[in-house]
C-alpha cells in the first residue's frame, strides 16, 4: 500500500522527520496537527495559498 495518497487522510497525531537545509540535525514537523489547523482555518487563507494547496492536490483547498 502507497504511504502518500490525496485519497489517504494524514492523522492528527502524525509527525515527519525533516531536515532543514543547512542544519544537521531533522526537525520533528507536526504534519497532521498543521493539516488539521489549515483545513479548519481554511477561510483565513488567501488566493496564493489556497491555489499552493490546490497544486498539491488538497481537495478542501478548492
Amino acid at each position: 500500500m502507497e504511504r502518500e495518497s490525496t485519497d489517504r487522510p494524514v492523522p492528527r497525531g502524525h509527525s515527519e522527520q525533516i531536515t532543514v537545509d543547512g542544519q544537521d540535525e531533522p526537525v520533528s514537523v507536526k504534519l497532521g496537527m498543521w493539516i488539521s489547523n489549515t483545513k479548519s482555518r481554511r477561510e483565513r487563507l488567501d488566493t496564493n495559498q489556497l491555489a499552493a494547496l490546490r497544486d498539491l492536490s488538497v481537495h478542501w483547498a478548492a
